[in-house]
C-alpha cells in the first residue's frame, strides 16, 4: 500500500478561492440567533457570525486531516476529530456537544457512586424551546460543503460530530452577541495569554485592540456585525481568535461592497 503524502504546513489566512465558499447562509444564522432571541439581526452580523463558524470549523478539519494523514488515511473518522482537539486546544468548542455524541464518551467524566458503578448520563430534557443540540441537522448541507471545499470526506458520523460542533456554537455565540447589545459592550472583557519560560511578556492589556470592542455604541435592540466580533472574542482565544476576527471583518466588508 502506498503512502500518502503529508498535508502542507498551514501558513497564514487560506487563500482567496477558499475564503469564498460560505456554507453558512445568513437565513440558516438568523434562525439560530431567532431561537436565543429576539433582537433583529442585521445582514453584517449574519455575514460575520456564519465566517466565524466557518473559521473554526476550517481549522478543525484541518487538524483532523493532518491526523487522517499520519494514518495514510483520507476519509476522516470521530477519532481524526479528537486528534485535532487533543493537538490544538484553541479549537475545543461547542462543548455543549459532547455529552451527546459517542465519540466524546469518557472524555467529559465519568461518574460512579458509592458501589463503584456507572451513574447513567443525565436524560435529555424535553423543553420546548429549541436547543442547538436539537438544530445540528441544519448544519449538515454547509459541513458537506466546506468538507469539499478543503478536498476533505468523512464518514456519517464525522459529519455529525461537525454538525452538533457548528450549532452549538454557533448558538453560543448568538447569546454571547445578544448579551453585548443588552449590556452595552463585554463588561466582563479579558483574556489569557500562554508564556513559556523564558519568552518576552506580552504587551500590557491596555494596548490590546481588541478592547475596542469592550464597549458599544447603538440601539438596544439590534444586533450588529461588532456585536458579533466581540461576542467572537468570547468565545475564542490565541491565534484562532484573530484569525476568525480578521475573515468576519473582510466577509462583512466584501459583502458591503457587494
Amino acid at each position: 500500500m502506498t503512502t500518502q503524502p503529508a498535508l502542507p504546513e498551514r501558513s497564514g489566512p487560506e487563500t482567496a478561492s477558499v475564503m469564498d465558499v460560505s456554507p453558512f447562509k445568513p437565513s440558516l444564522v438568523k434562525a439560530v440567533f431567532r431561537d436565543v432571541t429576539p433582537m433583529h439581526v442585521s445582514r453584517s452580523a449574519a455575514w460575520a457570525a456564519a465566517s466565524v463558524t466557518r473559521t473554526v470549523l476550517v481549522e478543525i478539519i484541518d487538524g483532523a486531516r493532518r491526523a487522517a494523514a499520519a494514518e495514510a488515511r483520507r476519509k476522516l473518522i470521530p477519532g481524526d476529530l479528537l486528534s485535532a482537539i487533543d493537538r490544538n486546544v484553541e479549537v475545543e468548542v461547542g462543548s455543549k456537544w459532547y455529552d451527546h455524541s459517542p465519540t466524546f464518551r469518557g472524555l467529559t467524566g465519568v461518574l460512579y457512586d458509592a458501589e463503584g458503578v456507572v451513574v447513567p448520563s443525565r436524560k435529555r430534557s424535553r423543553s420546548r424551546r429549541p436547543s442547538a443540540v436539537a438544530g445540528a441537522h441544519r448544519f449538515e448541507a454547509g459541513i458537506k460543503k466546506l468538507l469539499r471545499s478543503q478536498g476533505a470526506t468523512a464518514v456519517p458520523a464525522m459529519v455529525r460530530d461537525l454538525d452538533g460542533i457548528a450549532s452549538v456554537f454557533l448558538t453560543d455565540l448568538a447569546r454571547d452577541a445578544a448579551m453585548v447589545v443588552r449590556e452595552g459592550g463585554v463588561k466582563r472583557f479579558g483574556t489569557v495569554t500562554l508564556v513559556m519560560p523564558g519568552e518576552p511578556a506580552p504587551p500590557p492589556l491596555l494596548k490590546d485592540p481588541l478592547l475596542a470592542l469592550s464597549t458599544r455604541r447603538g440601539d438596544r435592540r439590534t444586533i450588529g456585525g461588532d456585536d458579533v466580533l466581540a461576542a467572537t472574542t468570547m468565545q475564542l482565544f490565541g491565534d484562532l481568535r484573530q484569525r476568525a476576527l480578521t475573515e468576519a471583518r473582510e466577509a462583512t466588508q466584501n459583502t458591503s461592497a457587494g
